[in-house]
């Protein structure tokens, strides 16, 4: 069977891989192409992040540049080595093909002298001022969307005692907050974000590659735009709430820069997903109050989530490149990325029988110690995939779901005096029901019919239900997650998130019966089981004695438009 990366197709074209290609023909930028994706190491990447992994990855590979990896690292509040380190991992599972551009990251924090440098000369230039203002007082003259801001007391401050200032900020003799190194622009723009913003701010705490060498630290939109110009960055793509954020990026740039060569700012619509949120604030929160069990809870968006529920790296990127890029915002609905999950697991997803409420079956016509194995196709999909052998024995497990007492009509599974075909093994007929002392049922009586072994010829005879099954001597005991979407609403974008938690979105099967075989299941290597859906091997929480299967996805589902909701 050929590979995903053989199968999949070149990505479309769209706005930005327009604008690349007419830069390259006019040689802007010498026909240079060199992109960057820059997170901040305070969380692990979500599926958002995925959307401009791909992207910014993609385009330098298809124009024979470069993407730079780089951690905006200016903040050493939450920032860690931790983050770091798995922002790498995601990065090179989603995309092992970038190993050498994620081997030797860049951070920001690389160029804290240079930026430091450049906001000196900014002050030097009369377009940089300390201001003594507490937040609560910056906040509070910084005007509204429809009234001009009110200009800092500050701001005619002399260069010379700007210099002495931020000189004395570096050094550590003002408390935190109490001074900011302002840009000296216009307090009546109509663009909030030009209203003499914030370049440098007092952090008395060590940050986690510098130690305590500073006590100042650059804003990101004064780093971001000057460490994009420092590695030679042509095409800078953010997303569109950045969009507003622009024109102080080319000031900056212009201030400070010869005309030439500097970088250019392009905004694409993130990725917005039904039924879960993506602000870094809002998983930081779901992690820090324990709503769930960390940032690689299967029921996280986060890329390690995804990974240790089992959704592989081919199937986001086919998402991604379905979603497309474009100007507009809009919520997809999760079904899509469902739907790619199962396309891609259902062509090389092993088949496996599971039983995950066992109830215990006694095949009466057939002798105490009978054991047969019966041959199954490992997937139907894949010719090369082969079959295995299943035990069979005299006592099998199936689903209470599968059995009713008085069903309703058009009931096809067991009942009392009715008959299921097992799959790939006999025609089973119910002859009984034994219950327990409290009343309910204890196992079922049944028989099988000899001659509708499957393979044989009198499998040919027809009936209308089959169930999944396993042989209860021989089946593996384990534990069985049902995971469920985060959010019971399509938007949990309120404050008030945590009120529309999903109660159900983990529900744990604790005795579960599994073919033997799954006895040699790897973290991470996705099964079918059939009638039930996709599940993985949980890497984390996994013992030899007791294993953990996560479900990655159902089985069936309709198939979402692109772009829009299905509550």
């Amino acid at each position: 069977m050929a590979s995903d990366s053989a199968n999949r197709s070149l990505p479309q074209s769209d706005f930005i891989r327009e604008i690349v290609a007419r830069d390259r023909e006019a040689g802007v930028h010498g026909g240079r192409v060199v992109t960057r994706f820059p997170p901040e190491p305070n969380g692990h990447l979500h599926i958002g992040h995925a959307k401009s992994v791909f992207l910014n990855f993609g385009i330098a590979a298809e124009n024979g540049g470069l993407c730079r990896l780089r951690f905006d690292d200016t903040n050493p509040e939450r920032e860690s080595e931790e983050f770091v380190r798995a922002i790498r991992e995601d990065i090179l599972w989603l995309l092992p093909e970038a190993e050498g551009q994620v081997a030797e990251p860049l951070f920001a924090s690389n160029y804290f002298s240079r930026l430091h440098q450049h906001a000196v000369a900014l002050i030097r230039l009369g377009k940089a001022f300390v201001c003594d203002q507490s937040p609560q007082e910056f906040m509070e003259c910084r005007g509204t969307s429809t009234s001009p801001g009110r200009e800092s007391p500050c701001r005619d401050r002399s260069i010379g005692e700007n210099l002495d200032l931020f000189e004395r900020m570096r050094r550590g003799e003002f408390p935190e907050g109490s001074r900011t190194l302002r840009a000296r622009i216009d307090m009546a723009s109509p663009n909030i974000h030009l209203r003499d913003p914030a370049l440098y701010r007092i952090r008395d705490r060590a940050h986690h590659r510098t130690g305590s060498e500073w006590r100042i630290y650059p804003t990101y939109d004064f780093a971001h735009c000057l460490s994009d110009a420092i590695e030679g960055v042509t095409h800078s793509l953010c997303t569109l709430e950045f969009a507003v954020h622009r024109p102080l990026y080319d000031w900056i740039l212009e201030s400070l820069l010869p005309p030439g060569d500097r970088p250019r700012q392009y905004e694409f619509a993130r990725l917005n997903l039904g039924h879960t949120v993506l602000s870094k604030r809002r998983l930081t929160r779901l992690v820090g109050e324990g709503k769930v069990a960390g940032w690689d809870d299967p029921r996280m968006p986060t890329l390690s989530g995804l990974r240790r529920r089992g959704v592989p790296p081919e199937a986001i990127r086919s998402f991604c490149e379905e979603i497309g890029v474009t100007r507009y915002d809009g919520l997809t609905d999760p079904a899509l990325l469902e739907h790619h999950v199962r396309e891609n697991l259902n062509r090389r997803a092993p088949r496996v029988m599971g039983v995950l409420d066992p109830l215990r079956v006694v095949i009466g016509n057939l002798p105490p110690r009978h054991e047969e194995e019966m041959e199954a196709v490992n997937n139907p999909e894949d010719e090369d995939a082969g079959v295995r052998l299943l035990p069979f024995s005299r006592e099998i497990l199936i689903d209470r779901a599968d059995f009713m007492e008085d069903p309703p009509p058009g009931y096809f599974r067991l009942r009392p005096g009715g008959e299921v075909r097992l799959r790939y093994a006999y025609i089973l007929r119910c002859t009984g029901v034994e219950r327990n002392a409290k009343g309910g049922i204890d196992h079922l009586q049944a028989e099988i019919d000899p001659d509708s072994r499957h393979g044989r010829p009198g499998a040919r005879r027809r009936v209308r239900g089959t169930v999944h099954w396993v042989s209860a001597p021989h089946a593996l005991e384990a534990q069985v997650r049902l995971y469920d979407r985060l959010f019971t609403v399509a938007d949990p974008s309120g404050e008030e998130f945590m009120d529309h938690l999903n109660p159900a979105s983990l529900v744990t099967r604790h005795d579960c019966r599994l073919e033997p075989s799954l006895a040699r299941a790897g973290p991470g290597v996705p099964y079918q089981f059939e009638r039930l859906g996709y599940f993985c091997l949980d890497a984390t929480d996994s013992r030899p004695d007791r294993p953990v299967f996560n479900r990655i996805v159902t089985l069936r589902a309709r198939r979402p438009v692109a772009r829009g909701m299905v509550a």
